[in-house]
């Protein structure tokens, strides 16, 4: 009786043995038929870069995500480097501002994209003199290790009212991509004082209320000498880029919709980018204890921005708001003219 039990139990391992093994080959076929169907990502032929023009599939490089995480961290010889067919590539298109405008969240989610590599911190390259001076390779070196066929993004929201900053880019890429992303532009403003305070209270310093920066005590009108104000006349900003740079190559960024419809935004610059469409709905769900969107890479990575995203703003006196808000709007209509994309801003 035991002998017929142990035969009847070696069978039903061989069975479901043999089942188990024919899901893995059809796996394994269905991966490799996927990888030829995704669409194919020529990205350095779109941005005109001096690599080969050899395609390479985005399924590809979505699996290869972590080995560049690894590469990021230090875990890495010069070695593996060349094996890898990795690089240090100069950005091919920059989120150049604006100032709490949302740079940290668009670079976050643009990264979901298999085709986009991000540099982590803001390397101030072309507003700092000090780096500046060290040389175009210094700042290549900044960069990311990426395959040929990714493109590089970074970001540094003081580009955007560095006088110095439209020249010097583009001596380096005058057919550089150019991102902004915007709020609208008083709720900016009391961003940008709440940031600063939170600094200076967590010096144990005192600081002005909002009131008396954006409003000049002398004459009661908007101080323009407040830099939070200045930042927010966009359009002053963007004048001096179009000097240099032609209006298509750049992309606004509607930064409230951003945080309330992200993935419209998102598929926006996937266009200007020329990137095919990968980033969906499935990469971005609703935080209800953080009160924003967060980012899902894949079923096991998600990521949500820094807790100091988000911060609550201090109470403003409603006629101030009022003041600003009727002093911006011919800005802002002349930036809608200029850009061709009107914003939902009062």
């Amino acid at each position: 009786m035991l002998f017929k039990q142990q035969v009847w139990l070696r069978q039903k391992l061989l069975v479901l043995g043999s089942l188990a093994l024919g899901s893995l080959l059809y796996l394994v076929a269905r991966v490799g038929s996927l990888d030829r169907l995704q669409p194919i990502c020529p990205v350095e032929s779109r941005f005109g870069g001096t690599h080969s023009q050899a395609e390479f599939p985005l399924r590809a490089l979505q699996f290869k995500r972590g080995l560049l995480h690894e590469f990021r961290k230090g875990n890495s010889s010069k070695e593996q480097v060349r094996l890898h067919d990795l690089v240090q590539q100069l950005p091919k298109a920059i989120i150049i501002g604006v100032r709490k405008g949302g740079t940290r969240a668009l670079l976050e989610m643009l990264n979901l994209h298999p085709a986009v590599v991000k540099a982590s911190q803001e390397i101030h390259f072309f507003d700092n003199d000090e780096n500046y001076a060290k040389g175009i390779e210094w700042y290549r070196k900044k960069m990311p290790f990426s395959y040929p066929q990714q493109i590089t993004i970074e970001k540094s929201p003081a580009y955007f009212i560095t006088e110095e900053v439209p020249e010097r880019i583009y001596k380096m890429n005058s057919s550089i991509k150019l991102l902004i992303i915007v709020r609208e532009p008083t709720t900016r403003a009391i961003s940008d004082y709440t940031q600063v305070l939170e600094g200076k209270e967590r010096k144990n310093k005192t600081y002005y209320k909002f009131e008396k920066l954006a409003i000049d005590p002398n004459t009661c009108e908007v101080n323009t000498k407040y830099k939070a104000v200045r930042t927010s006349i966009y359009t002053k900003h963007l004048e001096r880029w179009l000097k240099y740079f032609p209006i298509e190559q750049f992309h606004i960024v509607d930064g409230d919709r951003l945080i309330t419809e992200p993935l419209p935004e998102l598929q926006l610059v996937e266009k200007f980018l020329n990137l095919p469409p990968r980033i969906s709905q499935y990469n971005l769900y609703f935080n209800a204890t953080r009160g924003f969107y967060c980012l899902r890479f894949n079923i096991i990575f998600n990521k949500c921005l820094a807790g100091s995203k988000g911060r609550i703003h201090p109470e403003v006196d409603p006629s101030v708001i009022t003041k600003l808000r009727k002093f911006f709007h011919p800005f802002n209509q002349k930036f809608y003219q200029i850009t061709g994309r009107t914003l939902n801003w009062p």
